[in-house]
């Protein structure tokens, strides 16, 4: 049987290990970007953590939080230790390791990755706070998250009422080159919605490690680390232009990747 263009297209493809799929309408990535565009904070920014990979951009904006929930634990935990020498108590989940890399009293350690369910292997973001802190804690909290594109899930399972607890929320999101996946997109794309709903966008920095693609006038970085700031900390709304920042780094010894123009700077047509 004489196969056509597109079943030809979609073998030779599978040898690659890839696959065809619909693609995403341009004017519905490029209005998530512009939702994402990085406004002001109230405070200036320090770094958590070592210059490179595993240290993170946050707003000056620590004060009273006592708690940080760090899922996805990696070789290093300077950004960890930062906010444990914070004063913080830090929380850390991850069943593919058997403890931290390295030891800080502040440090609790659970052998469990955070998805969207709770069973033998995995918990929920929400089991893990109620069953970490004591009954009547309500303050707030810090999350950072690197857990290698379940980031999505995650967000889609935790209830609104926990996001809003989190005073600032530290996220790497993987796979963002899929945004142009039209199934991908509805589920990455309603995630970053509904944080959206609480916290606002307050910093991007590209993971140099992966690259970016390139599809009309959009770049998108296949990983890029996001820091956002509950909506009632923030004082205006105002658009920052200043990327890359003067305490970013870049996560390898390979060629740096700015933050492209599509991705700051408020309203771009």
């Amino acid at each position: 049987m004489k196969l056509t263009v597109l079943q030809q297209a979609i073998r030779l493809l599978a040898y690659r290990r890839m696959f065809l799929t619909n693609l995403t309408p341009v004017d519905q990535v490029r209005t998530l970007i512009r939702q994402l565009h990085p406004l002001t904070p109230p405070t200036p920014f320090i770094r958590l953590g070592p210059a490179g990979d595993g240290g993170y951009l946050v707003p000056d904006d620590l004060a009273g939080i006592t708690t940080c929930f760090s899922p996805g634990v990696g070789g290093i935990a300077g950004f960890e230790h930062d906010c444990a020498n914070q004063g913080m108590t830090v929380f850390m989940a991850d069943a593919s390791v058997d403890g931290p890399p390295s030891h800080h009293p502040a440090f609790r350690f659970c052998k469990r990755f955070i998805g969207a369910l709770t069973d033998e292997q995995y918990i929920t973001l929400d089991d893990w706070v109620q069953q970490s802190l004591p009954a009547g804690n309500t303050g707030d909290l810090l999350l950072q998250m690197d857990i290698e594109g379940s980031e999505y899930e995650v967000l889609l399972a935790t209830p609104t009422d926990l996001l809003r607890r989190f005073r600032i929320i530290v996220i790497e999101f993987h796979y963002l080159d899929q945004l142009w996946n039209k199934f991908f997109f509805r589920v990455a794309g309603r995630a970053i919605a509904k944080l959206l709903q609480t916290h606002a966008c307050v910093h991007i920095h590209p993971n140099n490690q992966r690259g970016a693609m390139t599809l009309s006038d959009i770049t998108i970085p296949r990983t890029m680390e996001f820091t956002f700031l509950r909506r009632d900390r923030l004082t205006g709304e105002h658009y920052r232009r200043d990327f890359p920042h003067p305490l970013d780094h870049t996560n390898t010894a390979r060629d740096g990747l700015s933050l492209p123009k599509c991705w700051y700077g408020g309203d771009r047509r």
